[in-house]
C-alpha cells in the first residue's frame, strides 16, 4: 500500500458506448496526489476490451488494466480488481457513469488528510438520462460535514433517508476495507450477494465517521437496464430478494431495529413474482416471509391471497395491463 496514492477501480462489461466518457473523466482529475486507474475488463463480447486497451497504451504510467478470461459477474470483479490496488485510498466508478467535477478526488483526499478519524467522504450526484442527456437532482439528502458513522447505520441499510450515499461518489480508506475483508470474507463476496456498496459504506460507517461534500461530482446514469435495475421483474426479484438477505444479514449481526422495512420488501418482491406471473417466486416470497419473521401485513395478505388463486392471479393481471394502457393513452 503506497502512502498518499488513490486508486480508482473502473470495473465494466460491455459498454463500449460509455467507458471511453468514464476514463476521460477519471484522466482529468487535478490532485495534489498521485492516483492509478485499475480497470477491471470482464470479458467484453463488444468493443469494450478494445477501447481499454488503448487507453492502457495511451497512459502506461496511469492505468493498470486488467483483463478476465472469463466473465466473472460483477461482484467477483470488483473485489479482484480492489484487492490489487495500491493506494491509501479507494475510489470507483462505474463504466457507465462519469465524474463531473476535475477537483472531486482533490476535494476528498484533503478531507482525509485534515481528519484521520473519516473513513469515508461522499458528495452529492445527479441522475443522467443517456436517451435525453438531461439531468436530474439526485434529491440527496444533505448530511452534517461530518458525521459518527454509526449514526448512519440504519439509513445506509435502508435507505429511507433518500441517497445516504454513491459509492461513485466516495473516497474510502483501503485499510479499514481490507482489515474487514480478511475478517468476514463472505459479507462482501458471498455467493449470495448481489452489490458491492452497501457492505463497503457500511464497513466505513461503521469503523469511522463519514464525511460529506455538497458538491455534485457525479452523473448516475439512467434509462439503460443494469444490475441493479431491470424491466424484467423475474429479474428484478432475485436482485431485491438477494439486496434484501444482505440487509438482514448486516441488521441481525448489529442488532439495527429497522422496523417495517421487513413488510415492505416482502410486498416489493410479492408485487414481482405477481407481475412475472411465475409461481416459484410467491414460494419463494413465503419463504422468505417466513425466514425473516415478517408479521403479514393487510396489503401483503390480499395480494397473497390473489396470488394462491390462479384464476384470480389472471384476472389480476388483465386488470393490470387495462390501467397501464390507460395510463399510456392519457399520457
Amino acid at each position: 500500500m503506497i502512502k498518499g496514492m488513490i486508486s480508482v477501480v473502473v470495473c465494466t462489461y460491455n459498454q463500449e458506448q460509455t467507458i471511453g466518457r468514464t476514463l476521460d473523466a477519471i484522466l482529468r482529475q487535478q490532485c495534489h496526489v498521485p492516483y492509478e486507474i485499475v480497470i477491471g475488463e470482464d470479458c467484453s463480447t463488444d468493443g469494450t476490451r478494445t477501447i481499454c486497451q488503448q487507453y492502457a497504451q495511451r497512459h502506461p504510467d496511469k492505468i493498470r488494466l486488467i483483463c478476465n478470461e472469463q466473465n466473472k459477474g460483477l461482484i467477483d470483479n470488483y473485489f479482484d480488481c480492489l484487492l490489487t490496488c495500491q493506494g491509501e485510498y479507494i475510489a470507483d466508478c462505474a463504466g457507465d457513469d462519469f465524474w463531473t467535477d476535475a477537483q472531486k478526488l482533490e476535494k476528498e483526499v484533503c478531507v482525509m488528510e485534515r481528519h484521520p478519524e473519516v473513513t469515508m467522504v461522499i458528495t452529492n450526484w445527479q441522475y443522467y438520462d443517456e436517451r435525453t442527456k438531461d439531468t436530474t437532482p439526485s434529491q440527496q439528502r444533505h448530511h452534517k460535514p461530518i458525521t459518527p458513522g454509526r449514526e448512519l447505520l440504519k439509513d445506509i441499510i435502508t435507505q429511507y433517508n433518500m441517497s445516504v450515499f454513491h459509492l461513485c461518489t466516495a473516497l474510502y480508506r483501503n485499510e479499514v476495507f481490507r482489515q474487514a475483508y480478511e475478517e468476514d470474507t463472505a459479507l462482501f463476496r458471498g455467493k449470495s450477494r448481489c452489490s458491492e456498496d452497501m457492505q463497503i459504506a457500511f464497513t466505513m460507517a461503521l469503523h469511522g465517521e463519514i464525511a460529506y461534500l455538497p458538491d455534485i461530482t457525479l452523473n448516475y446514469s439512467i434509462g439503460r437496464e443494469t444490475i441493479s435495475y431491470s424491466a424484467d421483474d423475474a429479474k428484478q426479484f432475485w436482485f431485491v430478494r438477494k439486496n434484501t438477505e444482505l440487509i438482514h444479514d448486516l441488521s441481525s449481526k448489529h442488532h439495527i431495529d429497522i422496523g417495517d422495512f421487513y413488510q415492505e420488501r416482502i410486498f416489493a418482491l410479492g408485487m414481482h413474482a405477481f407481475r412475472a406471473h411465475q409461481p416459484r417466486l410467491y414460494q419463494e416470497t413465503l419463504a422468505c416471509e417466513a425466514d425473516w419473521n415478517v408479521k403479514r401485513t393487510v396489503k401483503n395478505q390480499i395480494l397473497f391471497f390473489v396470488m394462491s388463486h390462479e384464476w384470480l392471479w389472471k384476472i389480476g393481471l388483465m386488470v393490470r395491463l387495462v390501467v397501464v394502457s390507460v395510463k399510456r393513452v392519457c399520457r
